[in-house]
Protein backbone atom coordinates (compact mmCIF):
# COMPACT_ATOMS: atom_id res chain seq x y z
CA UNK A 1 0.00 0.00 0.00
CA UNK A 2 1.32 3.76 -0.67
CA UNK A 3 -0.05 6.40 1.13
CA UNK A 4 0.57 10.05 -0.84
CA UNK A 5 0.43 13.56 0.19
CA UNK A 6 0.37 16.51 -1.62
CA UNK A 7 1.19 19.73 -0.55
CA UNK A 8 2.10 23.09 -2.60
CA UNK A 9 -1.10 24.60 -3.54
CA UNK A 10 -2.15 27.99 -3.77
CA UNK A 11 -3.62 31.20 -4.95
CA UNK A 12 -1.41 33.07 -7.31
CA UNK A 13 -2.11 35.24 -9.62
CA UNK A 14 -2.40 34.64 -14.15
CA UNK A 15 1.41 34.04 -15.43
CA UNK A 16 2.57 33.17 -11.78
CA UNK A 17 4.01 29.85 -10.73
CA UNK A 18 3.78 27.29 -7.78
CA UNK A 19 5.50 23.82 -7.29
CA UNK A 20 3.64 20.92 -6.05
CA UNK A 21 5.35 18.40 -4.12
CA UNK A 22 3.91 14.79 -3.55
CA UNK A 23 5.34 12.39 -0.75
CA UNK A 24 5.16 8.89 -0.98
CA UNK A 25 5.27 6.17 1.82
CA UNK A 26 7.01 2.93 1.52
CA UNK A 27 10.35 1.54 0.74
CA UNK A 28 9.52 1.05 -2.91
CA UNK A 29 9.10 4.57 -4.42
CA UNK A 30 11.84 3.90 -6.91
CA UNK A 31 9.31 1.11 -8.22
CA UNK A 32 6.48 3.11 -9.19
CA UNK A 33 5.99 5.77 -11.67
CA UNK A 34 4.19 8.69 -10.59
CA UNK A 35 1.54 10.96 -12.59
CA UNK A 36 -0.15 14.20 -12.03
CA UNK A 37 -3.94 14.90 -12.72
CA UNK A 38 -6.18 17.41 -11.81
CA UNK A 39 -10.14 18.20 -11.43
CA UNK A 40 -12.16 21.27 -12.04
CA UNK A 41 -15.80 21.98 -11.03
CA UNK A 42 -18.10 20.58 -12.93
CA UNK A 43 -15.18 18.46 -15.19
CA UNK A 44 -14.00 15.25 -15.98
CA UNK A 45 -10.58 14.22 -13.74
CA UNK A 46 -7.89 14.98 -16.76
CA UNK A 47 -4.29 13.75 -17.25
CA UNK A 48 -1.86 16.87 -16.89
CA UNK A 49 1.83 14.80 -16.69
CA UNK A 50 3.70 11.62 -15.53
CA UNK A 51 7.35 10.01 -14.94
CA UNK A 52 8.72 6.87 -15.72
CA UNK A 53 10.05 5.40 -12.34
CA UNK A 54 13.51 6.04 -13.11
CA UNK A 55 12.70 9.16 -13.87
CA UNK A 56 14.28 9.40 -17.67
CA UNK A 57 11.02 9.56 -18.79
CA UNK A 58 8.22 12.78 -18.70
CA UNK A 59 4.96 12.83 -20.17
CA UNK A 60 2.15 15.92 -20.48
CA UNK A 61 -1.30 16.63 -21.71
CA UNK A 62 -0.57 19.39 -24.64
CA UNK A 63 -2.91 21.99 -22.39
CA UNK A 64 0.50 22.12 -19.95
CA UNK A 65 3.29 21.03 -22.38
CA UNK A 66 6.00 23.83 -22.26
CA UNK A 67 4.66 25.60 -19.08
CA UNK A 68 4.76 22.55 -16.50
CA UNK A 69 7.96 20.17 -15.31
CA UNK A 70 6.93 17.00 -13.96
CA UNK A 71 10.07 15.91 -11.53
CA UNK A 72 10.79 13.26 -8.85
CA UNK A 73 13.74 12.79 -6.03
CA UNK A 74 13.76 8.79 -5.38
CA UNK A 75 15.98 9.41 -2.82
CA UNK A 76 12.92 11.92 -0.98
CA UNK A 77 10.01 9.41 -2.29
CA UNK A 78 9.18 12.91 -3.08
CA UNK A 79 7.42 13.66 -7.23
CA UNK A 80 7.57 17.72 -7.94
CA UNK A 81 5.25 19.68 -10.70
CA UNK A 82 6.76 22.68 -11.09
CA UNK A 83 4.06 25.14 -12.54
CA UNK A 84 4.57 28.39 -14.47
CA UNK A 85 2.94 31.09 -16.94
CA UNK A 86 -0.45 29.60 -14.93
CA UNK A 87 -3.53 30.35 -16.22
CA UNK A 88 -7.52 30.50 -15.09
CA UNK A 89 -8.00 27.60 -16.68
CA UNK A 90 -5.24 25.78 -14.71
CA UNK A 91 -7.91 26.04 -11.69
CA UNK A 92 -8.43 22.56 -10.43
CA UNK A 93 -7.87 19.99 -7.44
CA UNK A 94 -4.61 18.52 -8.34
CA UNK A 95 -4.12 14.71 -7.64
CA UNK A 96 -1.01 13.20 -7.37
CA UNK A 97 -1.08 9.45 -8.16
CA UNK A 98 1.22 5.97 -8.39
CA UNK A 99 1.04 3.27 -10.58
CA UNK A 100 1.55 -0.65 -9.39
CA UNK A 101 4.90 -1.62 -8.06
CA UNK A 102 6.84 -2.78 -11.10
CA UNK A 103 3.93 -2.07 -13.67
CA UNK A 104 6.26 -0.44 -16.37
CA UNK A 105 4.17 -0.66 -19.29
CA UNK A 106 4.06 3.05 -21.24
CA UNK A 107 0.39 3.35 -20.21
CA UNK A 108 -0.20 7.01 -18.34
CA UNK A 109 -2.48 8.71 -19.23
CA UNK A 110 -5.98 7.47 -18.07
CA UNK A 111 -6.58 7.34 -14.43
CA UNK A 112 -7.04 3.68 -14.57
CA UNK A 113 -3.54 2.99 -15.31
CA UNK A 114 -2.86 3.83 -11.68
CA UNK A 115 -3.50 2.53 -8.56
CA UNK A 116 -3.02 4.72 -5.51
CA UNK A 117 -4.06 8.28 -5.45
CA UNK A 118 -3.87 11.25 -2.55
CA UNK A 119 -6.51 13.71 -1.95
CA UNK A 120 -5.43 16.50 -4.09
CA UNK A 121 -4.48 19.68 -3.34
CA UNK A 122 -6.06 22.97 -4.90
CA UNK A 123 -4.55 25.33 -7.32
CA UNK A 124 -6.51 29.08 -8.07
CA UNK A 125 -5.05 31.36 -10.76
CA UNK A 126 -6.83 34.73 -10.56
CA UNK A 127 -7.35 36.62 -13.78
Amino acid sequence: QVQLVESGGGLVQAGGSLRLSCAASGRTFSTYSMGWFRQAPGKEREFVAAVSWSGRTSYYADSVKGRFTISRVNAKNTVFLQMNSLKPEDTAVYLCAAKRAGDYSANYYYQNDYAYWGQGTQVTVSS
